[in-house]
C-alpha cells in the first residue's frame, strides 16, 4: 500500500517515476527509488511493470501521448476546413514541443535519453501523428481543398510531417527559441498549404 493509503495504480507509478527521473536523471534513477518515493516495496512496482525497461518505456509513452491526445482532437474534428485544421495541427505540435523543451529542460533532456532507448515507442508515436495528418489531408482532398502525392493521402501526410521536422524533431530543440523561428515556421506552413492546393493563387 502506498504511503497515503491510496491504491497503487500504474498511473500513479508513472507519475512518481517522472518525478524521480527529474530528480536523479535517467542514469541514476532506479526502480528502488521509485518504490521508496511511493512508500512501497520494489516488488509492488514490478507487479505493474515487469522490468525497469518496461517502466521507462511506459513513462516515455505517457509523455508522448500528452501531445498526441491534444493533436488527435484537432485532426478528428470537422469543425474547421482542412487547410485551417492542418495549420492549427502543425502549430499545436510546434507549440507542444517547444513547451516540453523550454518549460522543464532537465526533464526534457532526460526524455531525450529515454527516447533513444524506446525506439518502438517513438515509432508508434510518429505513426500516430502521421495517421492524424492523413485524416486531415484525406478530408482536404475529399472537400477539394488539397491534392495529394499520386493520390496517396498517407504519403502526402508523411511528406508534410518530414518537411516540418525542424519544428517538432527534438534534434532541433536548440533552435526553437532562436529569434525569428516563428516567422520561419509560418513561411514553411504557408508554402506547404500552397503546394497542397488544387489551384495555386
Amino acid at each position: 500500500m502506498a504511503q497515503t493509503g491510496e491504491v497503487l495504480t500504474a498511473e500513479r507509478i508513472l507519475e512518481v517515476t517522472e518525478e524521480v527521473l527529474r530528480r536523479h536523471g535517467p542514469a541514476k534513477a532506479t526502480v528502488v527509488d521509485v518504490a521508496r518515493a511511493l512508500g512501497v516495496s520494489h516488488g509492488s512496482v514490478y507487479r505493474h511493470f515487469r522490468t525497469k525497461a518496461a517502466l521507462r518505456e511506459a513513462v516515455t509513452k505517457r509523455w508522448l501521448d500528452r501531445t498526441s491526445a491534444t493533436l488527435g482532437e484537432i485532426a478528428g474534428s470537422a469543425a474547421q476546413p482542412a487547410p485551417v485544421a492542418l495549420e492549427h495541427w502543425l502549430g499545436a505540435l510546434f507549440t507542444a514541443k517547444r513547451h516540453k523543451a523550454g518549460d522543464d529542460p532537465e526533464l526534457f533532456a532526460t526524455y531525450m535519453v529515454l527516447l533513444a532507448e524506446a525506439s518502438a515507442v517513438v515509432e508508434e508515436h510518429v505513426a500516430e501523428l502521421v495517421e492524424q495528418l492523413t485524416q486531415i489531408v484525406f478530408r482536404g482532398v475529399q472537400e477539394g481543398d488539397f491534392s495529394s502525392v499520386d493520390g496517396d493521402s498517407a504519403a502526402t501526410a508523411r511528406a508534410v510531417f518530414d518537411a516540418t521536422g525542424r519544428f517538432h524533431d527534438p534534434a532541433y530543440a536548440g533552435e526553437w527559441e532562436q529569434a525569428g523561428i516563428e516567422a520561419e515556421f509560418v513561411a514553411v506552413v504557408r508554402l506547404l498549404l500552397r503546394g497542397l492546393r488544387w489551384r495555386i493563387d
